[in-house]
């Protein structure tokens, strides 16, 4: 049985992916007005990416004889100045995230338990690769920010990006 901390902290973090779902479609929404439709498949994709882990932690809870209490989302910013800056609050929203992963970690290792020990290192392992791709994603714009054809070539290849429904995913 999940203790009635760790429920409530888990409930928060469910929140917050919705809520990271959620600022990934507006930015969609905003690279898509400026044409730039492979920055909004691959924010599409990560909204989804966002969501199953909203559906991991909602099932986890279930698992352990929880209960899931969902609150109010936030809206999200609707604009950006540039894809840069759009790309670089990726970063720093996933940055946040993780800090969040980690305060769930901290709160497992206080509480003994072993259970959300065990279910939370693949959300740490998953933090490692969306950090480092939003991280990518902001070097690239740097390296091409002074010359369009580059722009128009990285929106091209963001747009190869492929979303695979989870196997454990049961809606």
């Amino acid at each position: 049985m999940i203790s009635d901390k760790m429920e409530k902290a888990i409930n928060g973090q469910i929140n917050a992916e919705i809520y990271s779902s959620y600022l990934y479609m507006s930015m969609a929404a905003w690279a898509e007005g400026k044409q730039l439709n492979g920055f909004a498949h691959w924010l599409k994709v990560q909204a989804q990416e966002e969501m199953t882990h909203a559906l991991k932690f909602w099932n986890y809870v279930f698992e352990r004889g929880g209960q899931v209490a969902l609150a109010a989302i936030d809206a999200p910013p609707s604009s950006w100045d540039t894809p840069l800056d759009m790309a670089e609050g990726v970063l720093e929203h996933e940055r946040k995230v993780t800090a969040m992963i980690n305060g769930l970690m901290d709160l497992a290792m206080d509480e003994r338990d072993h259970a959300s020990i065990s279910f939370l290192h693949w959300f740490i392992d998953e933090q490692v690769e969306e950090e480092a791709s939003a991280d990518e994603m902001v070097g690239k714009l740097k390296m091409v920010q002074q010359h369009e054809g580059g722009l128009y070539m990285l929106d091209r290849e963001m747009g190869s990006r492929v979303f695979t429904m989870p196997v454990w995913l049961t809606i």
